[in-house]
């Protein structure tokens, strides 16, 4: 079964020489924009200003979008990406304590080719203004290489949330 991993940081400075944690729903939300955004990033068409029943058509022949569609997004999605899409969703939230352990496995992603993303918050509700990477999400993907990685005998230590 495909799967996708999103690691979450989950200790912050707090400017005191102490840290702290997120409130649950800032952590969910930013779980939710790593999920998104693996898709999000891939090579998009855009529709433009062109008519969207261009593209797609119901049987009797009328678009299938509103008539205020403005934008169409087709994203082209790899054979292990469309399984998951098609498939159980499977989704491990992982956490890391240190911004350092949440880039490795940003980097050690992409390095393995992996469909990732990182996120970073605007820090307009938390982080007092300043942009603080969250979350990273990696996948989907077959579990043996994210695993690799994120998984009990990976490259980075990940504890389960």
């Amino acid at each position: 079964m495909i799967k996708q991993v999103i690691v979450v940081r989950t200790r912050y400075p707090d400017g005191k020489g102490g840290t702290f944690g997120l409130r649950t729903g800032k952590i969910a939300a930013q779980v939710a924009h790593a999920s998104l955004k693996v898709f999000l990033d891939r090579k998009l068409q855009r529709l433009g200003g062109r008519n969207p029943s261009d593209y797609m058509e119901l049987a009797d022949g009328r678009p299938e979008f509103p008539e205020d569609t403005q934008e169409l997004l087709m994203i082209p999605l790899p054979a292990v990406m469309a399984e998951w899409v098609n498939g159980s969703f499977a989704k491990i939230v992982l956490g890391v304590e240190t911004e350092a352990d949440l880039l490795q496995v940003y980097e050690a992603a992409k390095a393995a080719g992996l469909p990732t993303a990182l996120i970073t918050d605007l820090g307009h509700t938390e982080f007092h203004g300043v942009p603080t990477n969250t979350t990273v999400a990696v996948g989907p993907a077959k579990p043996e290489d994210i695993d690799l990685i994120t998984g009990p005998n990976g490259l980075v230590r990940c504890r389960l949330l």
